[in-house]
């Protein structure tokens, strides 16, 4: 039976057939839905894991325990999972582990368009990379196999286009795998300088050996033309978009596996056509490959390393003529912005208002940096804003301790800021936290986190208290608002900044788009009261707009949340809707 599927969802597929028992993650665009499908097979132990590196280890305690296993997590967080996939390199694994990883060209929802690609390279671990949803399913079963065979973890990378595009995908039935033999074996398992100093010599002959492999994989695959003219090298997505451009014209050397690559295989394409270019997004991985093996060829002389690829990027470098293909739109820009009712509009509205340097972090409150609030000075990573708060603080000293928060989510507070908070009570620093609470890892699209009672699959757990959490690390001054009451999160916020030593605000409201939250009615603005002062576009509530320069609410979009009718010094903004 065939079905049309989402990359994500077929990676989940591939997953459940190849009998994988246990996959853990933390949510990130866009590799997101492969657990959110993954945990709709009741054969797969699914969870969010506070952060990736964790999901990396439990994967890898599933695989020891001789179950085959899986974590995803996408291009940023295999940064922070970058410290155990180095030593499972070294260890190797028990029973197969897959760790997929999704890339995002073009920063459709990301703070950088790293190329992981040099993570397998470094780590020296192989990677798969599919074109289409149905090679993430057969690749993902791949993958396993490859894991026992060269007992080592696996990586499959997607990028955001196959990750969320569709195509039909082939449903087989699952092959169960008993579980693996668990044998104590410190040598291989203990990665001590004495027994890591013997296991890098066995990761450079696995190399070897997964090298040779690629030689003859029905991975790698060569498609020549009757015309041998053009030979491209090229894998995952931008092969989709060679075909579309080019059909059976031009000869191709598709490459599904990317780490290693082989030799032998590359220089029989390359000996075969007349001229060589190699088309991949991001950083030169493959052509520096096929340079240093002494072979002429093209490529980022033609492409380029920033962003996302297309049938017209492709087609315009080659001389492709263009009249076949759909037209680049050219759409009018559509920034993000906080929805209609978030809770952190209230709370950077404030920020705002008293001109703090506010140090942010990841998460839809991200958006406090857009206009008209414009209240965030940095973001760099998860969980930076309470490391930097604290460095920002201890080099300026009273001259910001007394002007300067830190922002964090709650699922990003336990993702990575935890640590952050540690060291800001370890070392006594005059620093105030704001922990904005949504009770939901919202940016992702409402996964459950540690914090709000919930597993995966919606099944009650411990609720991690905040309140609690945070004064056992220490820090006693710990105030809860409300950021739809302005004055109270207002005189709050002012009283702990002004406080001379380490102190956490949590600004708690659930998410407007939660189905469990009831809103108000929608407030409507009146007419005869209103001075057309604009005090109420100052909270950049989508629901808001000016009409020959007044302000009319969208009764449509308003949920009541009343933020904007505390602005109002007039009366102007009251509750419900006019006939």
């Amino acid at each position: 039976m065939n079905k049309l599927m989402l990359g994500n969802e077929a990676v989940a597929r591939g997953l459940y057939e190849a009998g994988c028992k246990l996959v853990s993650a933390y949510p990130g665009t866009p590799s997101t839905e492969i657990t959110e499908e993954a945990v709709k097979y009741k054969e797969i132990y699914c969870e969010w894991a506070p952060n990736e590196k964790v999901a990396t280890e439990a994967a890898f305690g599933a695989s020891l325990a001789g179950g085959r296993s899986a974590c995803a997590m996408k291009h940023v967080g295999l940064n922070v999972a970058a410290d155990p996939l180095f030593t499972i390199s070294y260890t190797g694994v028990n029973a197969g582990m897959v760790i997929c990883v999704a890339d995002d060209p073009g920063m459709h929802s990301s703070q950088n368009e790293q190329d992981s690609r040099h993570y397998a390279i470094a780590s020296k671990i192989p990677m798969l990379e599919p074109a289409d949803a149905r090679e993430a399913k057969e690749f993902a079963k791949i993958a396993f196999d490859i894991s026992e065979e060269f007992d080592t973890a696996v990586l499959l990378r997607t990028c955001t286009r196959i990750a969320h595009s569709q195509c039909t995908v082939e449903m087989e039935e699952r092959e169960e795998h008993e579980l693996k033999e668990y044998v104590k074996a410190p040598q291989k398992y203990i990665m001590a300088p004495a027994n890591a100093i013997r296991k890098h010599p066995v990761v450079e002959e696995r190399t070897a050996k997964l090298t040779a492999y690629a030689e003859t994989s029905p991975l790698n695959r060569i498609e020549y033309a009757e015309d041998k003219a053009l030979g491209i090298i090229t894998s995952g997505t931008c092969y989709e978009y060679v075909k579309e451009v080019f059909g059976d014209s031009v000869s191709v050397l598709k490459l599904g596996m990317i780490n290693p690559l082989p030799v032998e295989l590359i220089k029989t394409f390359a000996k075969n056509v007349e001229r060589l270019v190699v088309i991949e997004e991001l950083d030169p991985v493959i052509e520096t490959h096929v340079k240093g093996l002494g072979i002429t060829c093209e490529g980022k002389n033609l492409f380029p390393v920033i962003g996302e690829f297309s049938q017209t990027t492709i087609a315009k470098a080659l001389g492709a003529p263009l009249q076949d293909h759909i037209p680049e739109l050219q759409l009018p820009g559509r920034p993000p912005v906080m929805c209609a009712g978030c809770p952190h509009r209230g709370l950077f509205y404030t920020l705002s208002k008293n001109k703090y340097t506010v140090i942010g972090d990841i998460g839809c409150y991200t958006l406090g940096s857009a206009q008209p609030l414009n209240a965030v000075d940095m973001v760099l990573c998860m969980g930076a804003s309470v490391s930097g708060v604290h460095g920002f603080n201890k080099v300026r000293g009273a001259e910001s301790e007394h002007k300067t928060v830190a922002v964090i989510g709650d699922s990003t507070f336990m993702h990575s800021g935890m640590t952050g908070l540690a060291n800001i009570a370890y070392n006594g620093s005059n620093s105030t936290v704001i922990i904005v609470d949504n009770s939901i890892t919202g940016m992702t699209g409402h996964q459950n986190n540690p914090t709000n009672g919930k597993r995966i699959n919606g099944d009650p757990a411990t609720a991690i208290d905040l309140v609690a959490l945070v004064k056992a690390m220490g820090i006693d001054h710990v105030e809860v608002v409300d950021p739809y009451d302005l004055k109270q999160t207002e005189a709050v916020i002012k009283a702990e900044v002004a406080y001379d030593g380490p102190s956490v605000v949590i600004s708690r409201r659930p998410c407007a788009l939660l189905k469990t939250v009831k809103h108000a009615p929608a407030l409507h603005v009146d007419s005869d009261k209103c001075k057309k002062c604009k005090m109420c576009m100052k909270i950049g509530c989508p629901a808001i707009s000016l009409h020959d320069g007044a302000p009319v609410i969208d009764a449509t979009q308003c949920t009541g949340c009343g933020v904007c009718s505390q602005l109002c010094n007039f009366g102007a903004i009251t509750g419900g809707s006019k006939e």
